[in-house]
């Protein structure tokens, strides 16, 4: 069981995309890559007026993650507090993770030739910090991180309002 986890209210994001400028400060990745982004979603209502939607995607550090089996150099693996990551040095550039992973969620950085993935800022975790997604950032407030006890807490009170992941 994990001790922690990551929790996104979609009803609540209006795609304000700080996650997005947050996880580019911490990892200064190249031009194009991207270890978490917003995906715009319109459907006219009505009266024919768009009506927006967003949802915010990054790796779900999946239980039993797809993209540790489909890396055929084992430069993907799973810590055993779930944490998925992908280590660049020993990555081959294949990209068969790219599609392992069921939720589009790992990126190609062309400049560098390696795959890259949100690993779930594991560095900050590890000193008692949260990703630098969910550390305030987000101007809607639905990125949450913490442990199971709180986040179930959190998210009995979001599940009235929208889908959580």
């Amino acid at each position: 069981m994990k001790p922690y986890e990551l929790v996104i209210d979609h009803e609540a994001c209006w795609g304000c995309r700080t996650c997005e400028v947050a996880c580019k400060q911490e990892f200064g990745t190249a031009t194009g890559v991207q270890l978490i982004y917003i995906s715009e979603h319109s459907q006219d209502d009505d009266r024919g007026l768009p009506q927006f939607s967003y949802k915010v995607n990054l790796c779900r550090h999946c239980e039993d993650a797809p993209c540790v089996d489909g890396c055929p150099e084992s430069a993907i693996h799973q810590r055993e507090d779930g944490i998925v990551i992908l280590d660049d040095a020993q990555c081959s550039g294949c990209q068969a993770c790219l599609s392992a992973c069921p939720y589009d969620a790992i990126a190609f950085d062309e400049k560098n030739q390696v795959a890259r993935k949100c690993n779930l800022c594991h560095n900050r975790v590890d000193n008692g910090l949260v990703p630098a997604c969910a550390d305030n950032v987000c101007l809607a407030h639905c990125i949450y991180f913490g442990d199971q006890q709180t986040v179930s807490q959190q998210r009995q009170k979001r599940l009235g309002r929208g889908d959580c992941d």
